[in-house]
């Protein structure tokens, strides 16, 4: 007999939070979250996206133990503004067991029912900012801080439960060495002169944080095009400010200004945590926080994680600025492998932008529609 419970107060979410630690035990490709940052991502008072969306969380019992978890979530921009009526749910595991997914599916499915939602789609977070996606291939490479990892029978289980593919994304790798400076060296350099740019670079965080508001305000602009793309809003971007900005190295975070100082582009790459994250196993102390800022460090894989151009400026080779400083920081620190987060199938733009470099899909990830 399969019951759900609803994960409330303090020791609710954790127990939310720690269903995964004991399903992906022993398993060298999950990376587990900081417990304490994942349960302030769904703190109300902490996180501010619940003012302009709502969750609830569920974990699935079998004989007193815990099964299974989902979180289901509305966000109220996206079916108010949007007018797209989706009842969004993810953070969902499961074990292999049809009656658990079935069961925290249909308490989904309820709740969009319940606001006359037409249909619900994930695994997805409340934005464009969170992980997405269920992994379909890629299994044995290991995971990162920004994405989900999952076992190989939950595809399987969202089809039988009446789930069809809704978006398809892809994740590639490739050795820093395929990266050509020669290719993009001297068009930053006439592109600069043409539109009248310059790179801007830093070598510390505080001196990011006055142009935080400016990037997000791009963010918003320059993926505005996107399907199912969500605007961060005015009260998000201090959270994702402390939450990402202040954890990269400021020597991976790259903008190119107009004449006026105007932001046109940016790029911001992180250090890979996988590995410092496996190690800490949840926790920042009392060891956590020195593998963490050692793989700060020392990493030698770089994880690509956004890439914006105003549209203005979208088509005229901004990227070769961007791609120039980026190079010139990963040269110095020695990095080896470069990861991209996953892009959708379909942004063909964004698979041409790195055709270059030789990129091999090693993952694939769906996120899967059904309707209410």
């Amino acid at each position: 007999m399969i019951e759900i419970r609803e994960a409330i107060g303090k020791k609710g979410i954790k127990d939310f939070v720690c269903f995964p630690f004991s399903l992906y035990k022993n398993n060298p490709y999950w990376v587990p979250p900081i417990i304490k940052d994942e349960m302030e991502v769904f703190d109300p008072s902490i996180n501010p996206v619940f003012k302009t969306a709502q969750a609830r969380f569920f974990l699935a019992y079998m004989d007193g133990e815990i099964v299974g978890r989902v979180a289901a979530m509305i966000n109220w921009i996206e079916v108010k503004e949007q007018k797209i009526k989706k009842m969004r749910f993810g953070w969902m595991d499961f074990i292999d067991n049809k009656a658990v997914s079935k069961a925290l599916i249909e308490k989904v499915a309820e709740i969009g029912r319940e606001y006359e939602l037409t249909y619900m789609e994930g695994p997805v977070g409340f934005s464009n900012l969170d992980k997405v996606g269920c992994l379909i291939e890629g299994f044995d490479h290991i995971g990162t801080m920004i994405t989900w990892y999952n076992h190989h029978y939950y595809a399987a289980h969202f089809e039988s439960l009446g789930f069809v593919k809704e978006k398809e994304y892809m994740e590639n790798i490739f050795p820093f060495s395929n990266i050509d400076p020669s290719l993009f060296n001297k068009a930053q350099e006439l592109i600069k002169r043409r539109y009248k740019l310059k790179a801007l670079n830093f070598t510390k965080t505080k001196d990011i944080l006055p142009y935080a508001n400016k990037m997000f305000d791009l963010f918003n602009e320059s993926y505005a095009n996107l399907s199912s793309f969500v605007p961060i809003t005015e009260v998000q971007k201090d959270f994702f400010t402390k939450r990402y900005l202040s954890f990269i190295n400021p020597e991976f975070i790259k903008f190119v200004l107009d004449e006026q100082d105007n932001l046109v582009a940016f790029a911001i790459l992180m250090p890979s945590f996988s590995k410092a994250l496996q190690k800490a196993n949840g926790r920042l102390f009392p060891f956590g926080l020195f593998h963490l800022l050692q793989a700060r460090r020392k990493s030698k894989d770089i994880i690509f994680y956004l890439i914006g151009v105003h549209p203005k400026y979208q088509n005229k080779g901004l990227t070769a600025i961007l791609f120039h400083e980026c190079w010139n920081a990963c040269n110095k620190k020695g990095i080896e492998k470069c990861i991209r987060t996953p892009e959708l199938e379909e942004n063909i733009a964004i698979k041409n932008l790195w055709s270059a470099f030789d990129p091999k899909v090693h993952k694939r990830r769906r996120t899967y529609k059904k309707i209410l």
